[in-house]
């Protein structure tokens, strides 16, 4: 099984306007969006609890066929502006050529509005890029399951039911990564999910990060004492202790996003950078008394 998608600091931008891959080729215009939700009979909701942006948000499915790329752990991109969502979902290959918001029956009627996919590029932690599919879905409503059908290069309507849930502002327009949690000034423990390298060796959970002035800083331990620096968002930074396993203070561009950093280990015959990615998990603050 390939890994988690990496995606730097400095690109994480760029990444997440097409949702998890870069994306192009046509898809249907706000308008043909707009009819397909219409012609599935779903409700459109103004999503009143979120402002005009973007955010990463969860889409969920109720098939393992019918998924979007484990490159990009199980999100899409949601784009909310005058009131109305799209979201952004990058597939797991090119075999689901359509989609359409709402029974598969009433994808086939005359004057249906299919969804016209995208040509996503995803790439996994092991540097392997890979064109997928990719398509734009109207969201009718947060947290709630919706119609939606697909027909795969084998030329059959299929019925599924899917719902986007737990958004996450994404990049602000000055390329600077939102701060997802908005956590006050202080000091607090958290829990961070973590990937990369052999598997052997990993930064101990959880971590202390700080908050103030609107930055976040982490403070991280390895569980060897082999790292003799750490580089986050290109700048490169020494440990802070003399002895016992590596512990390193590093910037937090943003919570509840997968961060790429490298370690540079000395365990092996000769230094070697490893490239990592952690994601600190707002949902597990708790502040430090």
């Amino acid at each position: 099984m390939r890994k988690k998608f990496i995606i730097s600091a400095m690109l994480l931008s760029a990444a997440l306007a097409f949702g998890c891959g870069e994306k192009s080729g046509a898809s249907s215009d706000g308008a043909a969006k707009a009819d397909a939700a219409e012609d599935s009979g779903a409700e459109t909701t103004d999503a009143a609890e979120l402002a005009d942006g973007i955010y990463t948000a969860e889409f969920k499915t109720d098939s393992n066929m019918f998924r979007v790329s484990e490159a990009c752990d199980g999100k899409g991109t949601l784009t909310v502006e005058d009131g109305a969502m799209t979201i952004h979902i990058s597939l797991t290959s090119k075999n689901i050529v359509n989609l359409y918001c709402g029974l598969a029956e009433d994808a086939q009627k005359d004057g249906a509005e299919l969804l016209e996919p995208t040509a996503d590029a995803v790439t996994y932690s092991d540097g392997l890029t890979e064109e997928v599919n990719g398509f734009d879905v109207p969201v009718p409503a947060l947290d709630t399951e919706f119609d939606l059908a697909l027909i795969g290069t084998k030329g059959k309507w299929y019925d599924h039911k899917v719902s986007v849930s737990n958004p996450v502002p994404a990049d602000t327009e000055d390329g600077d990564a939102a701060q997802a949690a908005d956590l006050e000034d202080g000091t607090y423990n958290m829990e961070i999910v973590f990937s990369g390298g052999s598997g052997k060796a990993e930064i101990l959970s959880p971590v202390t990060v700080t908050a103030a002035d609107g930055k976040m800083t982490a403070s991280v331990q390895w569980n060897s004492p082999n790292y003799d620096y750490m580089i986050v968002d290109g700048e490169k930074y020494l440990p802070v202790n003399a002895g016992g396993d590596s512990v390193f203070e590093i910037p937090v561009a943003a919570l509840d996003t997968d961060l790429s950093v490298i370690g540079d280990t000395v365990a092996m015959s000769a230094p070697h950078e490893v490239e990592y990615t952690i994601r600190f998990r707002s949902d597990t603050a708790k502040p430090v008394e």
